[in-house]
């Protein structure tokens, strides 16, 4: 089975192109629904995440309050840092379990990853090819702010936060430039998909 990694920078468009690659018949697992479940009431990651954060970043009801975790996290690097640490370890063998699975019933398969931090993790080297999504800075920044109802300062942390799309640029076999509607990507996306069925025979 082709293992593909599917990143880009926060508000660029992925869910999209994982949308389109998932239509067009490939398996897909979106990494922010697996950091969900890996912080589910009772499971390890949650665990280690309380160790960590103490109790403030639960609801009442025990689960985890992903908004204030992200206000610890977003307003102190070496927070978030720590957070990834403790997360990328669950979240990837979540992923693996699930990638070995597809592939004893799809030999021939692509199997696509979507995860914002791959490169900075360095789970990207656990694939064959790497698609990177990017867009104009100007377009990512009026898309996190009217999507996340943030100011331009909030916004523009978010993404400093992260690396640049320039550098994520280098590290791509593919690369789907979403600046142009969504007819356009669907179109790049369609011949990406095209390239990698055939590496995957």
């Amino acid at each position: 089975m082709l293992r593909v990694g599917l990143t880009g920078s926060i508000a660029v468009g992925k869910s999209f192109v994982l949308g389109v690659l998932e239509e067009l018949g490939c398996r897909v697992i979106d990494a922010d629904a697996v950091a969900r479940q890996v912080v589910l009431p009772g499971t390890a990651g949650l665990k280690a995440v309380i160790e960590a954060f103490g109790e403030k970043v639960l609801k009442r009801d025990g689960s985890l309050d992903r908004a204030k975790l992200g206000e610890i996290v977003f307003a102190d690097e070496a927070k978030r840092q720590q957070l990834n640490s403790i997360l990328h370890p669950f979240i990837m063998a979540a992923q693996d379990a699930q990638l070995q699975d597809w592939e004893q019933q799809d030999p021939n398969g692509v199997a696509v990853v979507d995860a914002a931090l791959m490169i900075e993790s360095g789970g990207y080297r656990r694939f064959d090819k790497l698609i990177v999504v990017h867009c104009p800075p100007e377009v990512q920044l009026q898309r996190l702010m009217s999507r996340e109802g943030l100011t331009r300062d909030e916004a523009e942390r978010r993404i400093n936060a992260q690396m640049s799309q320039e550098q994520k640029k280098k590290f791509a076999d593919f690369l789907i430039d979403t600046s142009d509607g969504f007819q356009n990507v669907r179109r790049q996306t369609q011949a990406v998909f095209q390239e990698l069925v055939a590496l995957s025979k």
